[in-house]
């Protein structure tokens, strides 16, 4: 009893280790990047994005999605879904999108990690400033072992998973709307 105890035991820290002990690396935007949609419509529109709420990976950390990966992650998922006819970095944009990265739920160990995610999505006219739309998108994405073995990996992959499903969950939604 007390062996196999022990046995789980040292399997658990085996499984946990790589998240514990390794270095993370950070979330990607070519990772993020949506490549199919299910679009309702269609703008002839310029879009800005602005992302909130990210965080900066360290070495030590969990694996983290920075405000400009995502940003970047989302511009150029807007751009292959053709959602809008122009996605612009800075100002004279028709609509400035803004999205806030309110919750990121990540597991410290096991063999398959669920992350989860929540942001808020905000589309606003630019001249008027009145918005048009305000939703909180929630996803999640779970990694395997089949996925990669080292649990920092592992936890870059649900990480970005669960970011692009946000990803494409927010552009659909934005495609509903009456601009």
């Amino acid at each position: 009893m007390i062996i196999n105890w022990f046995r789980l035991s040292f399997l658990c820290l085996l499984a946990s280790w790589p998240v514990l002990s390794g270095c993370s690396t950070p979330a990607t935007s070519k990772s993020m990047v949506v490549s199919t949609f299910s679009l309702q419509k269609v703008f002839p529109y310029s879009v800005s994005v602005n992302v909130l709420g990210g965080k900066e990976t360290s070495a030590m950390d969990k694996s983290q999605i920075s405000n400009e990966t995502f940003m970047q992650a989302i511009a150029d998922s807007l751009y292959k879904s053709g959602l809008f006819s122009k996605i612009i970095h800075g100002k004279n944009a028709d609509y400035l999108l803004n999205v806030m990265i309110f919750n990121l739920a990540q597991p410290s160990f096991g063999f398959s990690f669920t992350v989860k995610m929540e942001a808020v999505w905000s589309l606003a006219h630019a001249d008027s400033k009145k918005v048009l739309m305000r939703e909180s998108v929630r996803s999640s994405f779970t990694a395997t072992t089949g996925d990669a073995f080292a649990g920092v990996t592992r936890l870059r992959i649900a990480t970005e998973g669960a970011a692009q499903e946000n990803i494409r969950l927010g552009i659909e939604k934005l495609s509903q709307l009456n601009l």
